[in-house]
């Protein structure tokens, strides 16, 4: 076969075959060769990924190249499909699935025709005879990703939601001492308990849980989307046995009921999956109240199309961090997203070439490539003394978790200033009250006009239920009072909430809503000049920047969310 041939990169195959039918250039073919062999990805997922070829094209070149039949995803089996064959770690390595068997000869459903090493890999593990067969590259990894979400939800399936009824809870007797307490946590029906709700949190969704005892009764909430709901109420007389095998697998000391604790546990809820969950016991009035933060590492790896981010938002976003000095200061109440936005920015500056420090109270999710480090105030490891010590550590990008006094704020700032991306947060109400915040601080106006890059406030707001969402009439007085433009009324349609099985009353999932403001000369010079949080905002306004309310009017006008969710969010 005939091969192309430019700057030491041999073009052959399919990176051929494209740039003959005029699909690809061949630079462009050059540079994702060498990004793929960087990276160790797939040529095809790479240049779907990167909309360099649509999939349909790819196919129909390689289908026609190399001789292989092009399948039809839409008349797949979807029951039939042999997953059994291989494990899910073989799927996710080749980017292929073994979608039928015949004889002793097994169908291998792949984009890139190839990719001989997967089909070699299948013949090994599952004994057959492989041959390949041509799928278009969206299709594929829409199919991978349902078929992996399938098996995942049949392992985690095992605790039916009868399970709780049939446990008969009741009729477990409540012991006094401490080490009754620890050979309770063991029971087989305590344990069943437990890990059905803690396997339901993750099935739902849920952010937090939270077990709390009270004087006549236990109550087990989950915090979905933001908003808490009871999911159980087990007996009174097993509160201890519960915080006691919650602690056991935390690791904490089961006997010590007068002090907080706090600790971690890892659940393998599948072979390739597991979630974190971080722990802290409260001594109240009637026992322990137990509250865990469900870390899912997945959070951490969304990209940031999908946060909720507007194409000037995002480009103001993208263009602060990857500057190479400075400071970008997310702000909002807790529980708000800021660091999920954070980790966001660290995966897409995350490479080789760039050493990247964290100081977090506590690391919640790890990150492969970074160097985070957990605040620990008791010791003496404050923000500030991990932040001195990563400006000895040749950084170019540091993570300061919160700049919660002057003395990190001026050390956060001084590395702004000599030449170190810094990213952080604050807890204020906007973006401007973020400026002036560090005023009240005691951090000099001048250090912060000349290191701050960008702030962003945001808050989480619901999304609709794409599935139960209703269209809603309004009177036009309550859209003008909503804080609607006149020309905007009748432009768009607006939803409520409705409530099916698929979502919880009528919402499923959280979408960010933004006000991203640039730190501009003209706000610098009101900063200078002594102005307040309401001149820097005026000012902002006049800069094109929404506020937190109007850009979640936007969500609205797109039908992602209710009006009566905004109002909520943004306490209109």
């Amino acid at each position: 076969m005939a091969t192309v041939t430019q700057s030491n990169v041999v073009i052959s195959g399919l990176a051929r075959k494209l740039i003959l039918d005029g699909l690809l250039d061949e630079p462009t073919a050059v540079d994702s060769i060498n990004a793929v062999q960087k990276n160790k990805h797939n040529l095809v997922s790479y240049l779907v990924e990167n909309n360099l070829v649509d999939s349909k094209s790819i196919a129909n070149s390689a289908s026609g190249e190399f001789g292989v039949p092009l399948f039809d995803v839409d008349a797949i089996d979807f029951e039939q499909i042999a997953t059994s064959l291989v494990s899910e770690a073989l799927i996710k390595k080749h980017h292929a699935i073994p979608l039928f068997k015949r004889g002793k000869r097994l169908y291998v459903g792949l984009s890139d025709p190839t990719n001989l090493s997967a089909l070699d890999e299948f013949k090994f593990h599952s004994g057959l005879t492989t041959e390949a067969v041509l799928l278009e590259e969206s299709k594929l990894t829409s199919l991978i990703d349902k078929i992996l979400e399938e098996k995942e939800s049949e392992e985690m399936g095992n605790f039916d939601d009868d399970d709780f009824d049939d446990m008969n809870l009741e009729t477990i007797d409540e012991e006094a001492n401490n080490e009754d307490d620890a050979a309770g946590a063991d029971e087989a029906p305590i344990v069943r308990f437990v890990n059905k709700i803690l396997l339901d949190a993750i099935k739902k969704g849920a952010s937090d849980l939270h077990f709390e005892p009270y004087e006549k009764r236990y109550r087990v909430r989950l915090r979905i989307d933001g908003i808490l709901s009871e999911v159980a109420s087990p007996p009174i007389n097993l509160a201890t046995r519960i915080s006691a095998r919650l602690k056991v697998m935390s690791k904490l000391d089961i006997s010590e009921k007068r002090v907080p604790q706090d600790g971690r546990i890892k659940l393998k809820i599948s072979k390739n999956k597991s979630i974190d969950f971080r722990v802290s016991t409260l001594p109240t009035l009637f026992g322990e109240k137990i509250v865990m933060r469900i870390l899912d590492s997945a959070a951490a790896q969304l990209g940031i199309d999908v946060l909720g981010y507007e194409p000037e938002q995002k480009e103001l976003f993208m263009d602060a961090i990857q500057k190479p000095q400075g400071m970008v200061l997310v702000t909002g109440p807790t529980g708000s997203g800021k660091t999920v936005s954070l980790y966001t920015a660290v995966n897409i500056i995350n490479t080789v070439e760039t050493n990247i420090s964290t100081a977090e109270d506590p690391v919640e999710i790890n990150l492969e490539g970074v160097n985070q480090v957990n605040v620990n105030p008791k010791q003496g490891l404050t923000f500030a003394g991990a932040l001195r010590s990563f400006l000895r550590q040749d950084p170019d990008v540091v993570l300061v978790g919160e700049i919660r006094d002057l003395e990190t704020a001026e050390i956060a700032i001084k590395a702004a200033q000599t030449g170190h991306l810094v990213l952080s947060t604050l807890h204020t109400n906007s973006a401007p009250e973020t400026i002036t915040r560090m005023v009240n601080m005691g951090v000099p106006a001048f250090n912060i006009a000349t290191s701050v890059n960008l702030v962003i406030a945001q808050r989480l707001a619901r999304r609709l239920c794409e599935v139960c969402k209703s269209v809603v009439k309004l009177p036009e007085s309550v859209y003008l009072e909503a804080g609607f433009k006149q020309d905007e009324i009748g432009s768009f349609t607006c939803y409520e909430p409705v409530g099916c099985d698929k979502c919880t009353n009528g919402y499923k999932g959280r979408v960010g809503v933004y006000q991203v403001m640039k730190f501009s000369k003209e706000i610098g010079q009101i900063l200078m000049e002594g102005g307040n949080a309401l001149d820097i905002a005026t000012q902002a306004e006049k800069e094109g920047v929404n506020d937190l309310h109007r850009s979640a009017l936007m969500k609205v006008m797109q039908g992602v969310t209710s009006l009566e969710e905004v109002n909520r969010v943004t306490q209109h």
